[in-house]
Formats: structure tokens, C-alpha cells, sequence
């Protein structure tokens, strides 16, 4: 791994910090975990004007729209974006379906899809989980059926996130039900103004909007399958593992961990010393700090090995469990250190940091998205160390 950044990738951070400074000022940041209407629409008005840079999709080759960089220009975007709390948009599109549509999409796919993304002017929600399906998605039901030049979808998708804002989704369907589990699956995009995609409402305890999505005969052009058919299982996990590098996630808990340290510095809530000048506070924080800098290190290596065109696998489940169990770690401290208060969500006059201490802590035990702990677990012994099923 180099560790080292180019003069042009750091003069790229320096007018991105720039940029982030004049336009995302701290009123329009969002608090962790907490994501409303209003900073959903800021946030994809930032896109908007990164994609006038060239910014959005720095990484993405220059015909599909993107600034003709490379991952790691990509990364140096997700960790500022993330320190700076840009509310998040338009991530499932330029993290995931982006790189699918590249490494299997046809070039007519490519040419149709890449540069709205890149545009910043389309949203795409994620397809995977169902009603009967979580962790094993290899069990998915949602059936295609092949009827001509159309495929015929019928059955549902559950904890849709981003759906009611999104134009397409991203999704896994079952084409041969003879098949092994994993061998059946096809990798489609679904227009959701497509006729028979019905949304119902699943609120999220912090306020977010999911659905059940479900499929009433959705005809579906052959031009919607990305890839091969029957082979969309294995296209999704060699995508996943852009996702799982976690670098925009990563420096949006590294915020909240310096803020934090910057409140033990300053605080003193019995009246004497400051927080950070207690012996144990100071302990726990100095160990906090080198499981933040563990979890960046391993996160560049993921961007690092995608710019030297390897694919990242175990590694990248290597970074996204680390990041995981570290933020709770981080999380757990924080509430420790701050006692009831670190309970007062955002609003509250008397919630430190604003509240996103709580949001932190109630994010952390969020440890599903993008496969459990148990999985990546799984993904490092077999795949990482070559150790038996």
C-alpha cells in the first residue's frame, strides 16, 4: 500500500475543502443517524454542484461523464463529504450500481445510465432484502420469468431505503428456480414508474422513510438485465465490495469522535477539571484514537488496491467489520464518558454535540446494512484466510 497522496490529488482535497467550507456551513450538516427531508434535498443540491466540477464521479472514466481520476480521487471525495456531514445522496447509484453497470452493464447500458448519474441527477434505491430474505440472500423469491423480450416480475423487496426518492431500483430477481440458489439469480434495473411497482411506507424509528416494494407483474425489457442471466448473484457481491470500503462512513464517525475529543477538552460538568484531564478519560480516548487510525488505514488499502486494479474481497470485509465494531466501541465510550446526557437526541437544549453522541450510539448497533458482522466474518476466514466453508 502507498501511503503517500500525489501533489494533484492533494491540491484536489485542498479546493474540495475549500468548496465544502463555503458551501455546507454547520446548521446544514447532518446529525448522525438523522437524516430529514429538508437535508436529503440540501445534500443532492451539493451533488448537483460537484457534478458541475466534475467532482461527483471524479473516479469515473471522463465518457461516462465521470472526471477521469480514479479510486482514489473517489476516496478523498467520500472522506470529506463524510467529515463535512454532507447529507447523503445519490451514494447507491455512484457506489454500486455505477461500478456494476461499468464491470457488466452492455455499452448501450452505459451510455443510458452512467452520465445522469454522474450528473448527479438520478436517485437509485437497493433492491436486495425481502419479507422471507435478510442475511441469505441466495434465498431470494422475488421470481423473473422470461416472456418474449420481457421479463415478468412478481413478488416483493423489504427496508427499501432512499425508495421514495429514487427513479430506479437496483435489484435481484430469481430466472431459474431449477437452479442452485445462488446459480438462479439475475441482476435487473427497474424503472419504479414502471406499471404494477407498488410502494407502502415502513418508518424507521429515527424518523426515515423506507417501503415494502412489491411487484405485481412487472414487465421488465431484456435491455434491464445487467449482465448475464442466472449470474447476478455473483455480479452483486463483486460490486458489494465497493460499498463495503466505508470511507465516506469512516470520516463521518472520525467527525463526531474529534468533536468529541474537543468537548473533553473544553468541558468541565463538575465544575473542575476538564473531562479530558481525567486519567481514565484521557485512556479511553487515546484508545479510541488509534482504532480510529486502524480503521482509515484499512479503508485506503480497499481504495489503494482499486486503483491498482485489483478487486478487493476479503479486504474490504476486513474494513467494513473493523469500522463497524470500532464505531461501537467509540460509541459505547462516549456514552459512558457522558453519562444521561449522551441520551438527549437533537433538538434538546441540553444535548452535547448537538446530539449526535446519540445518533452515533444509536447507528452503531446498526450492524446488518451491507451484510452482518457474521458475514464478513465468514467472507475473511473463507475467502481472506482459505479456511473451509
Amino acid at each position: 500500500m502507498d501511503f503517500n497522496f500525489t501533489p494533484q490529488q492533494n491540491t484536489f482535497r485542498e479546493e474540495l475543502r475549500e468548496f465544502l467550507t463555503a458551501e455546507v456551513p454547520l446548521e446544514k450538516q447532518e446529525v448522525f443517524g438523522l437524516l430529514t427531508e429538508e437535508q436529503y434535498q440540501f445534500g443532492r443540491e451539493i451533488n448537483l454542484k460537484l457534478a458541475e466540477r466534475k467532482w461527483l464521479a471524479i473516479g469515473w472514466p471522463e465518457e461516462h461523464g465521470g472526471g477521469g481520476k480514479g479510486p482514489v480521487e473517489q476516496g478523498i471525495l467520500a472522506e470529506d463529504m463524510g467529515y463535512w456531514r454532507v447529507p447523503k445522496s445519490g451514494s447507491i447509484g455512484l457506489g454500486i450500481v455505477g461500478p456494476a453497470i461499468m464491470v457488466f452493464g452492455t455499452q448501450d447500458q452505459k451510455d443510458r445510465y452512467l452520465p445522469a448519474i454522474a450528473k448527479g441527477e438520478v436517485e437509485y434505491c437497493q433492491g436486495f432484502s425481502e419479507p422471507n430474505v435478510g442475511s441469505d440472500l441466495g434465498s431470494l423469491e422475488l421470481r423473473a420469468e422470461r416472456d418474449g423480450d420481457e421479463y415478468v416480475l412478481n413478488g416483493s423487496k423489504m427496508f427499501t431505503s432512499y425508495a421514495y426518492h429514487a427513479d430506479y431500483m437496483y435489484l435481484l430477481a430469481r430466472t431459474d428456480p431449477q437452479a442452485q440458489k445462488h446459480r438462479g439469480i439475475s441482476m435487473f434495473i427497474a424503472d419504479l414508474k414502471t406499471l404494477g411497482i407498488g410502494l407502502t411506507p415502513l418508518p424507521y424509528i429515527n424518523g426515515e422513510m423506507a417501503a415494502q416494494t412489491t411487484f405485481d407483474n412487472v414487465r421488465l425489457p431484456l435491455s434491464c438485465l445487467i449482465g448475464e442471466e442466472n449470474r447476478g448473484w455473483y455480479h452483486a457481491m463483486t460490486t458489494l465490495d465497493y460499498e463495503r470500503s466505508g470511507l465516506w462512513r469512516y470520516a463521518n464517525v472520525r467527525r463526531g469522535f474529534d468533536d468529541f475529543v474537543e468537548f473533553c477538552n473544553d468541558s468541565s460538568p463538575d465544575g473542575g477539571q476538564p473531562l479530558a484531564e481525567h486519567p481514565l478519560v484521557r485512556h479511553q480516548l487515546a484508545q479510541r484514537r488509534l482504532g480510529m487510525e486502524t480503521w482509515k488505514l484499512l479503508c485506503w488499502n480497499v481504495a489503494w488496491m482499486q486503483s491498482s486494479g485489483a478487486l478487493p474481497n476479503s479486504e474490504a470485509s476486513v474494513a467494513f467489520l473493523y469500522g463497524s465494531e470500532e464505531r461501537l466501541r467509540f460509541a459505547e465510550m462516549a456514552m459512558e464518558v457522558l453519562g444521561p446526557y449522551a441520551t438527549l437526541r437533537s433538538g434538546s437544549p441540553l444535548a452535547p454535540l448537538l446530539g449526535n453522541i446519540e445518533g452515533i450510539h444509536r447507528e452503531a448497533m446498526h450492524l446488518h446494512g451491507a451484510g452482518t458482522t457474521e458475514i464478513h466474518r465468514n467472507i475473511i476466514a473463507q475467502r481472506g484466510l482459505g479456511m473451509p466453508r
